[in-house]
């Protein structure tokens, strides 16, 4: 019976094993996809794959200079992915179905090429969480609290500036016209994609774990921020102007606002942090050693 070194990947075993999970997620990936291109929340989904792709293939030369330890724990991560596979389906709980692929995707990698490699690929493994929708009975349920904050917030700020605006529920009334924060202007679509953009600019900017944490929680508030600036400036012009706001190509333009803003928001606080934390890091090594008394 032939054996393998240790150190070293059984190549065919591995094919096996991809290509069963292929065979088995197919169906997964096809309507993964074809989400994509119908729910306007998520067609960022198309990019989430092809950005963890990059990020490994700019690392090749890291990860093919590391030792392969294959690690037997990776085993329960792949037993973990098929029990929520079958939960999933028997419950009809897409979002479960789909988050089990990314589990056991990871467990492979870490049964086959262990801990050196995992190390340094887990985020483009856990990136690939981004790609799923979230369940729809958790996008409704923010939905609403965030119509209900954006107009809110605007409405407040209007009035501190002297404007006559009258807030009812998700209503801003003007004098010359009514804003409704609908659905779509939640800001719930934006920040789906925000917060992919958060990851990835958290990892690839913070060297210190804490402040990739810190910058990539902050991508909520600041997706919250956008929005708020999206429909402060929509209620601007609307009172200055009387123009239609949902006329093309003045809808799109304001939608887009909520992406330059909260992009320059998470730009500028990634900077503060990185210069936080790197003067901290200097600070650390070039303070003198504290002597002992003995």
């Amino acid at each position: 019976m032939e054996t393998k070194p240790p150190g070293t990947v059984n190549k065919t075993l591995f094919l096996v094993a991809a290509a069963v999970l292929l065979l088995i997620y197919l169906p997964v990936i096809i309507d993964l996809v074809k989400d994509w291109s119908s729910d306007g929340n998520y067609s960022h989904g198309f990019l989430i794959p092809v950005i963890s792709g990059y990020l490994l293939w700019r690392k090749r030369q890291e990860l093919a200079a590391l030792d392969v330890t294959p690690n037997r724990l990776g085993i329960f991560f792949i037993l973990a992915g098929i029990i929520l596979f079958v939960v999933g389906n028997g419950a009809s709980e897409y979002f479960t179905v789909r988050f089990s692929l990314v589990v056991t995707i990871f467990g492979m990698t870490l049964y086959f090429f262990g801990n050196n490699i995992i190390r340094r690929a887990w985020f483009e493994i856990l990136f690939l969480v981004f790609m799923i929708p979230i369940p729809y009975v958790l996008y409704y349920s923010a939905t609403f609290p965030m119509q209900l904050l954006a107009s809110k917030v605007t409405g407040t700020i209007l009035n501190l500036i002297g404007m006559p605006a009258i807030r009812q529920g998700n209503m801003i009334h003007l004098p010359n016209q009514s804003l409704e924060v609908a659905e779509a202007c939640s800001g719930m679509r934006s920040m789906m994609s925000l917060l992919a953009l958060g990851a990835i600019y958290a990892y690839m900017t913070q060297k210190s774990l804490l402040a990739k944490v810190i910058l990539f929680a902050s991508t909520i508030p600041i997706a919250v921020c956008g929005n708020v600036f999206r429909v402060f400036a929509t209620g601007i012009i609307v009172y200055v102007s009387d123009a239609n706001v949902t006329a093309e190509p003045l809808h799109s333009i304001m939608g887009a606002s909520v992406f330059m803003v909260a992009f320059i928001l998470l730009f500028l606080f990634g900077i503060i942090l990185k210069r936080i934390f790197e003067g901290k890091a200097a600070a650390a090594s070039n303070s003198p050693p504290h002597n002992r008394a003995t």
